[in-house]
């Protein structure tokens, strides 16, 4: 598992290059992001943000099961339980995706 989780940061590096060309396509003008539409939606590139997709899902979720044993918490004498730190970690994820959804869909 380890090792996957390495190799799952090439595919955060490719979101990175992808958000990059996006930024440079919007700037360039409607024909140029009209072309990289055109491009994203090749089966090659549809495939790499799909398998991207995933692996940095998966990335994700091996960040948080490690965040309780790399960081103890302690509260005056007494140590917080890894499963507290893990629900703080996911509640904090839901409560920024929250916020994001918000300002994209609703605000």
């Amino acid at each position: 598992a380890f090792m996957l989780r390495e190799l799952s940061c090439v595919f955060v590096g490719w979101f990175v290059v992808y958000l990059l060309l996006l930024v440079s396509a919007v700037s360039q003008g409607e024909p140029a992001y009209q072309q990289l539409l055109a491009w994203s939606a090749t089966p090659l590139i549809l495939f790499v943000n799909i398998v991207s997709l995933l692996s940095i899902a998966f990335h994700a979720v091996t960040f948080f099961a490690a965040a309780p044993q790399a960081m103890i918490v302690k509260v005056g004498s007494n140590t917080v339980p890894g499963s507290l730190v893990l629900a703080g970690h996911y509640a904090g994820l839901a409560g920024v995706s929250a916020v994001v959804c918000w300002l994209l869909l609703g605000a």
